[in-house]
């Protein structure tokens, strides 16, 4: 992760997310910097967020986007935000990026791949090919 994100950083890479992964990044890097106990866990987050917008590039959602993540929803079952994130590289034509294969996304492993998709743990197969 951090060699993407350095990658990110000095423009050998493109990077995209969506507005909804951002919120969920906000609001999840606030409740982590609370529980470390920082004064101001709130603001700790936003300069999170604004250091994760300096290495990737805002895509608006659209209505394309919107109708996409709802066919995805449905047909794979998985929480919309990961949907939403599936459309939208979809729709920058880049490869979607999660952390980790989550317990809801085993089921449709399978299908994600077909889609592009990539976790944090293919990257090294990745990056060795390119």
């Amino acid at each position: 992760m951090e060699r993407l994100l350095e990658d990110a950083g000095s423009s050998r890479l493109t990077l995209y997310v969506s507005p909804i992964t951002l919120s969920e990044t906000l609001y999840i890097a606030s409740r982590i910097y609370a529980a470390a106990s920082l004064p101001n866990p709130d603001r700790e987050a936003l300069d999170y967020i604004y250091w994760l917008r300096s290495r990737a590039e805002l895509v608006d959602i659209d209505e394309e986007i919107v109708l996409r993540a709802s066919e995805l929803k449905k047909s794979l079952r998985i929480a919309l935000p990961h949907c939403y994130v599936i459309a939208t590289a979809e729709r920058v034509e880049a490869r979607p990026l999660f952390k980790k294969l989550e317990r809801e996304m085993k089921p449709v492993r399978e299908e994600l791949r077909k889609l592009g998709v990539l976790f944090l743990e293919d990257l090294s197969e990745v990056l060795l090919l390119s």
